[in-house]
This record gives C-alpha cells, structure tokens and sequence, in this order.
C-alpha cells in the first residue's frame, strides 16, 4: 500500500521524536529544586524567603530565556537552541554542585537562574521540534509528552531519596547533570524540522487575546492551576519534615508518590474521558483536590499525609488536559506550547506561587504551604462555573469572531 503523502511527513520529520524525549529532560529540570531543599538543609531551618528567593531565580532564568531563545533561534535554528540550553543546563548543575552548603545562598541563586534559562531553552526548543508531530495527532502527541515529562519529575525525587544517606549532595548534582549533557550529545548530529512561520506572537497579539471573556477565563484557570501544582512540588517536602515530622528521606519518597499520582492519573483520565461526562470529571477532580488539600494541612501522621497526597496528585492529574480539550474546541488556532495569550499567562502561575510561598510562610506559618494551594482549586472550581455560565451565554468579542467558541 502507498504511503499517506500527508500524513507521512508527520510521522518522519527529521528528530520530532528525539526532540519528545526531551521532555524527560525538561521535568527533571523544572522538578529539581523541590526535590533537592531538604539536601541543602533547608528542613533544619525557617528561613523561607531565601527557599522563595531560589524559586525566583528559576523563574527570572526560565523568562529570561525567551528573549535569549528569539535571538538565537532565527540565526542557529532549533538544533543548536537544544545543544545550547542542554549544554547550560549540565553546567548549572555542576555549578550547584561546587556551590552546595556551606557556601552562601545567593551562589545557588545564580546556578538557579542559569538552570532556568536552560529549562526554558529546551523546553521552547523541544515545543517546535515536535510541531509536526503535534500537527498530525494532537493528542497522542500532548500524551506522550506529558507521560515523559511526568517521569523525570519522578525520577529526580527518587534520585534524592534513594540516595539521600547514600551520596554527598556535589555527587547527586553531578550525576543529575549527566542527563542534559548526554542529550546535548546526541543533538549534535541530529537533525530538526524547520520551525512553522509565526509560533511566536508578539506581546501586543498576546494581551488582545486576553480581552476576550473567555480566553481570560481559561488563562485564570490555568494561572491557578499550575501555581496549585508547582506549589504542592516545590514545597511539599519540607512541609513534610518540618509540619509531620517525617526524615526527609521519606519526605522526598512522598514527593515521588505525589509525581507518580499525577502521572498515574493522567493515564487513566485518558482512558476514562471517553466513556463519562468531561465536565462532571473535571468538577470531580477539582473536589477531589480540595480535599486532598484538607486532609494534608490537618493530618498528624504518615497515613493522612500519604492519603493527601494521593487525593491531591489524583484531583490536579486530569484538570489540565481536561481544560486544553476545552481550549481546543474554544478555540481551534490555539497551539497548547506556543507562546500565546492563555498559556504564557497561565504559565506565570507555575513560576509566582512557589515563590509567593517563601514569603507567605514567613510571615504566617509553614502550614500557609498547603492552605494557599487550597484557595487556588478553590478559584479553580469558581472559575470552572465561571466557563459553563459564559459557554451558554457567550460575550462576543475580537477573539470570538476570530476563532468560534465550540461546544462548551
């Protein structure tokens, strides 16, 4: 049988599947600064705005590295844009390494930054590698994605865990650093598609898209649900040590169970979605999560701990491919990697609500870990009523007559 001229583009484009791997690379990045806290002694003390101060730094590095990522994109192409935030990703964590306590906190500060501007290199990189991929099945391609990026969130945390009484802190970082460098490596021979004209929209196309009721809803949802994801990764461990009580082995163990049940849950969510209603499982998750925050802020013990955990990684697991499914039928021109008006904004949220933190349980309490997430599925939930009422009384605005709202 002849091969399907137009799909058969989609299936071979030069190093769309190695550049998917990638986001196992991308999750290890953006996960290890929750997982390596406790290995930095952070559990012995209270100074929570230096552990807020960390995560701003990752979050400079990460939206700094957009401009960077422009400049070299058009001269270098995707290639060398892999090669390179590979390339700093590997020296910032041999970086970290040499800097480990007791050196002071503002060195780590610095390997932080340039950590994030690796992680937003590749993960900008990888976005546009995989676009022919994404352009012939959509949902396979976001599956598999966020399976991978889901492992090396896990991986890091069982890294640490497993050999927190194991390896000196310098040893574990240098280890972590062999991943970025290794797939630097192998990008250096590889060859990448030519990026689709105009996957970058200026600022001013990006805030117009914002002006539409709609769009502005779904950006606030995701706003609060990355802050509500990258909030519980970022803290949960030390919240563990210091709140529980538990050694910080274990916590770190937790953390991986909280890695695992939103990789878990994602997988099963895919497999269920067909055969219930999408809205009253989204409206499902989203209670399940709150309680889940409940249940962690006021338990005592393991068992409550680790039963907060589940209903929390179970709750957040489905929430975010549930809400890009309705993106997509909103509005169909809408690619979830792109920089584009729901998703940069959204993405803010994963990169404020860990920082936010250091500074909320400084002034209140480290409980203040798990009660801000709480607000946030809270908003969530809002925000969600907020969509339905809008989907069967839709505003008409400049991004409607653009792209049709679809089914709610």
């Amino acid at each position: 049988m002849a091969p399907d001229v137009r799909t058969a583009p989609s299936f071979s484009a030069p190093g769309s599947r190695l550049a998917l791997s990638g986001f196992f690379v991308s999750g290890m990045l953006l996960a290890f600064l929750g997982a390596v806290l406790p290995s930095w002694g952070h559990h012995l003390t209270s100074n929570y705005q230096v552990i807020g101060a960390y995560f701003l730094a990752l979050a400079i590095g990460i939206v700094s590295s957009a401009r960077f990522g422009q400049w070299l994109l058009p001269r270098r192409g995707v290639r060398v844009l892999l090669i390179a935030g590979n390339a700093i990703g590997a020296g910032a964590l041999l970086y970290l390494a040499a800097v480990s306590p007791p050196a002071p906190a503002w060195t780590r500060m610095i390997g932080l930054f340039f950590l994030g501007t690796c992680a937003g290199l590749v993960h900008t990189a990888i976005l546009l590698a995989i676009s022919p991929m994404y352009r012939h099945d959509p949902a396979a391609t976001v599956n598999i994605a966020g399976t991978l990026f889901g492992l090396g969130c896990l991986t890091v945390a069982l890294l640490m865990s497993g050999s927190y009484y194991v390896y000196t802190v310098p040893s574990m970082l240098i280890l972590l650093a062999v991943f970025p460098g290794f797939f630097a490596a192998i990008c250096v021979k590889a060859r990448f598609a030519a990026p689709a004209p105009g996957g970058q929209r200026p600022v001013r196309m990006v805030l117009d898209d914002l002006r539409s009721p709609s769009a502005l809803f779904f950006a606030a949802l995701l706003f609060f649900q990355f802050g509500n994801e990258w909030s519980i990764a970022g803290w949960l461990s030390l919240f563990l040590v210091q709140r529980l009580g538990i050694s910080p082995e274990k916590a770190l163990l937790l953390l991986a169970v909280y890695w695992l049940a939103l990789l878990v849950g994602r997988i099963v969510a895919q497999s269920l979605l067909p055969r219930i209603s999408h809205s009253r499982f989204l409206i499902g998750s989203v209670i399940a999560a709150m309680f889940g925050c409940l249940i962690l802020s006021q338990t005592d013990n393991k068992f409550g701990a680790m039963t907060g955990i589940l209903f929390i990684g179970g709750g957040f697991a489905p929430i975010y491919p549930l809400v890009v499914e309705k993106i997509g039928d909103r509005f169909p021109d809408y690619h979830p990697g792109l920089y584009n008006g729901i998703f940069s904004f959204a993405f803010a949220g994963g990169l404020l609500a860990p920082c936010s933190l250091g500074w909320a349980a400084h002034f209140w309490d480290v409980r203040a870990v798990m009660v801000l997430p709480l607000f946030g599925t809270v908003m969530v939930l809002l925000l969600l009523i907020a969509i339905w009422v809008e989907g069967r009384f839709p505003v008409h605005s400049k991004t409607s007559e653009r792209a049709p709202a679809g089914p709610s």
